[in-house]
């Protein structure tokens, strides 16, 4: 194997090169140390580009949480996307390290090509730039589901071109069964370059497997715009080797410290805790009790079925179609998914070993009471919050907001498990459960899939949960009817709509008084016209949003836009919301595309440095370049 002479030459090339045609690597390299494009190593680059999209800690912050783990629900973030607005600083520095993984993922082709071509290669190169080109389009499909149309030569040169989502989905799609086909398989990469590939050690069968749920990914994308494209994409990729067991999940090992390999949710000043969504979406999924997850020592905070909660008007919002908002649930609920414990920590748990006790500077993780105020601060309730399951709504609570001290407050919510935070995890690029997911949709969709939809459904179901390591309730989940807050089951063949209202019980937080409360579910008027909550798609997005928490938040915010499932709570409106204006008092019961997050607005440096890019990238978006224009593929109303 021939080696880089030099290291930090190797470093100098890598910034260097990214402007500059492979035909001119001999004029780059008048330092006699320097090496010759037969030299440099393509797997240097393409580690460069891998490990580069880890994101260290700064452009992890910026893009996997602040955006789309707030756009995705996958945590509360009160803020931002989650209520239309973006930061030019955090998309600009997200832009600028997206766009040199791509180039580095590109130079990584470009010295394939220009070994091959001068006679220089190894064996293997070949096979090395036909994985670069896999990687380069999951790159390409992340910069395109955030700002929409994009560069097709890989951002060379300094003021490249811009092409349509639509052009871009295609060259992605033909790119994948391109590249997937040239990989000689035969061909082995040498062990010793394994460390280059983070994911699959270079085991080229994985990564022909990866191509082919990826390109699934992808056709399904363009499932509700170009549905015979998508069809003819989905069956050819699913008719070859695909992603179907845990030891082919793409993952990338995380490790502790602050650079590229940096766990993307170490930051221990971003709580993330639980979200309203969620939290709907959990309660009472599977029908699987609280006692039978949780230790002994917190049954007795199990309440009844039919409870709700204690509710407090004055404090807490009721202006969103959130259907548990305005109450407080003092205790735990009788039946909750599994998955649910395992993600998110009860406040008050101290023993768990997966309990956070972020930030570690401060005891606020530790504290579970608080109180609620009047308008002259004077103490009206006392809360404590331990062993208790919470998420506050989204929005403007107007003065309400002033006068709440606990449902905004770090240690008396649910928050993510520390397993995520330490830096100790694997990042999941593409798992199992999602080729699953996948066919089971595509099957319901009558498309030709090796599997018929039930079987996928309850497969990805099986994998995830053997991830969360819950599969002891798999069987009763898998068969249960129960509805959760938003009226969707588990079972496959229990397609029957929930009837309301419920007759649910509460107490009147300032006077002690109980009395009953009618329950009713949501209408999700982004799916079906809010007619159907309970059908097998619904049931199909339904579970791989929560078994794509929280590596995959992306691809959760992708669903929505591309379908409007599962049900997402508009922000409350107890006051106006400038950045979604459409959003009123008089129509937060109803769901709009324009409530919602649909894209990263171009950073101003791109404006700046290429006005002729920006200006073609604009006017490929049949709309403004704003947080609420709709991508190609996402609904549109």
């Amino acid at each position: 194997m021939k080696t880089i002479k030099n290291i930090k030459t190797g470093l100098l090339l890598l910034s260097s090169v990214f402007f500059a045609s492979c035909s001119d690597f001999e004029e780059l390299n008048i330092d006699p140390k320097a090496a010759s494009a037969d030299q440099v190593q393509e797997e240097y680059f393409f580690n460069a580009s891998m490990t580069g999209a880890q994101q260290n800690p700064h452009i992890a912050e910026r893009a996997f949480i602040l955006y789309w783990k707030t756009a995705a629900r996958q945590h509360r973030l009160n803020g931002v996307l989650s209520l239309g607005s973006y930061s030019d600083g955090w998309s600009s520095d997200y832009y600028s390290s997206l766009t040199q993984w791509l180039k580095s993922a590109n130079l990584t082709i470009k010295v394939a090509d220009e070994k091959i071509e001068n006679g220089t290669n190894s064996t293997y190169t070949e096979n090395i730039k036909q994985v670069a080109r896999i990687w380069r389009v999951y790159l390409m499909s992340e910069f395109t589901d955030n700002f929409g149309p994009m560069p097709l030569d890989g951002f060379e040169g300094e003021n490249p071109g811009f092409e349509d989502v639509k052009s871009v989905y295609y060259f992605l799609l033909s790119e994948l069964k391109s590249a997937n086909e040239a990989i000689d398989t035969e061909i082995e990469i040498p062990s010793d370059l394994a460390d280059y590939d983070k994911a699959y050690g270079f085991d080229l069968m994985k990564w022909k497997k990866y191509a082919n749920s990826m390109r699934m990914r992808l056709a399904m994308r363009l499932s509700e715009v170009d549905p015979a494209k998508a069809q003819e994409e989905f069956e050819d990729a699913a008719s070859g080797n695909i992603i179907l067991s845990s030891d082919e999940t793409f993952k990338v090992a995380e490790k502790p410290g602050w650079d590229d390999l940096t766990g993307v949710m170490s930051r221990e000043w971003n709580t993330q805790p639980l979200s309203a969504t969620l939290n709907n979406l959990y309660i009472g999924l599977g029908g699987v009790s609280s006692e039978a997850q949780l230790p002994g020592d917190m049954h007795s905070a199990v309440k009844p079925e039919n409870w709700m909660g204690v509710k407090y008007e004055k404090h807490m919002t009721t202006m969103t179609n959130d259907p548990s908002a305005g109450f407080w649930f003092d205790g735990l609920h009788k039946n909750m998914d599994p998955r649910a414990y395992k993600a998110f920590t009860v406040p008050g748990d101290f023993d768990n070993p997966d309990f956070s006790f972020y930030p570690s500077w401060t005891d606020d993780a530790r504290n579970t009471v608080r109180n609620l105020v009047d308008a002259d601060g004077n103490e009206v309730v006392e809360i404590d919050a331990a062993n208790t399951w919470n998420a506050a709504p989204l929005g403007d609570w107007g003065e309400k907001s002033a006068k709440n001290n606990v449902s905004f407050y770090l240690g008396t919510n649910p928050r993510l498990s520390q397993r995520f935070r330490g830096s100790t995890s694997e990042r999941i690029f593409f798992a199992p459960w999602e080729t699953y997911f996948l066919i089971a949709e595509a099957a319901v969709r009558g498309w030709n899939t090796p599997m018929d939809a039930q079987t996928a459904y309850e497969e990805g179901i099986a994998a995830n949960f053997e991830y969360w390591e819950v599969s002891e309730y798999l069987g009763d989940y898998l068969a249960s009817d129960n509805y959760n807050r938003v009226g969707t089951s588990v079972r496959w063949d229990h397609t029957v709509e929930p009837s309301g209202p419920v007759t649910m019980s509460y107490e009147n937080g300032y006077t002690g008084e109980t009395g009953t409360y009618e329950f009713t579910y949501p209408k999700n008027h982004l799916y079906e016209n809010g007619e159907v909550s309970n059908d097998r798609l619904t049931k199909i997005i339904t579970q791989k949003y929560l078994a794509q928490l929280p590596w995959l938040p992306l691809e959760a915010w992708n669903d929505h836009r591309r379908l409007g499932l599962p049900f997402f709570e508009n922000p409350a409106v107890d006051r106006p919301i400038t950045e979604l204006p459409a959003l009123s008092a008089s129509n937060y019961m109803e769901s709009k595309v324009e409530f919602f997050p649909q894209r990263l607005k171009y950073p101003s440096s791109l404006r700046n440095s290429n006005p002729q890019g920006y200006e073609q990238a604009v006017s490929f978006l049949n709309g403004e370049d704003a947080v609420l224009t709709p991508l190609w593929w996402a609904k549109k109303e």
